[in-house]
């Protein structure tokens, strides 16, 4: 899920920020330009892990700013194709699950690929029903997910007032792979009739 990515930046000090050691100085700015961004192909920066080197401290003429190339490394969340990852459910529509992680909220579960049977209720909340039995899937309830797609889509040159704000990164989920506590739960339930020979069929072949 986390990584450390080795980066290498031409970064110029502004001159207020010059009369601080030179290590605080670039990495307060280093936190500046990265610090809740996304990097493509990288993912999202969490925090600057450490400096490796500093070299330079070139004054541009007009401006004031020192320039250095700075070696530094991030901790960026990457979680990889096939990661099970635990969430809560931020909000529910007929599109689907919009899950968040605390830090990193666009994740995204389509509709078809909810564990069914499920449907949407009126209240916006999906509901698997199975044999008679039903678990909602509510707000703010953690679930586990798989996933099997990053994206990093390009930044689109106009939006729309009423589109959704502009994600860099998307998790996609594309396999059904949700299970919540409640569920968990119910699945022990039916291991343990199962156990016993009182189960009812899963209906999965």
């Amino acid at each position: 899920m986390f990584c450390l990515s080795l980066l290498e930046h031409s970064l110029p000090v502004p001159p207020h920020l010059l009369n601080r050691p030179l290590a605080d100085a670039i990495k307060g700015e280093l936190e500046r330009l990265f610090l809740d961004k996304v990097i493509s192909n990288l993912g999202l920066c969490i925090s600057v892990y450490d400096i490796r080197s500093i070299d330079g401290g070139f004054i541009v003429p007009g401006d004031g700013s020192a320039t250095y190339k700075v070696v530094f490394r991030l901790v960026m969340f990457q979680p990889f194709v096939g990661e099970i990852l635990s969430g809560k459910i931020e909000r529910s529509d007929a599109t689907g699950l919009h899950v968040s992680l605390g830090f990193f909220s666009d994740i995204f579960i389509p509709a078809h690929l909810i564990v069914q049977p499920s449907e949407l209720e009126a209240d916006g909340i999906w509901v698997w029903k199975y044999d008679g039995s039903e678990l909602p899937l509510d707000l703010n309830e953690e679930i586990h997910f798989q996933v099997t797609n990053i994206k990093y889509p390009s930044i689109p040159a106009e939006q729309d007032e009423n589109a959704k704000p502009f994600s860099p990164m998307e998790i996609v989920v594309s396999f059904p792979c949700i299970i919540t506590s409640k569920i968990l739960s119910f699945c022990q339930s039916l291991t343990y009739l199962a156990s016993i020979g009182r189960a009812p069929s899963m209906g999965m072949d």
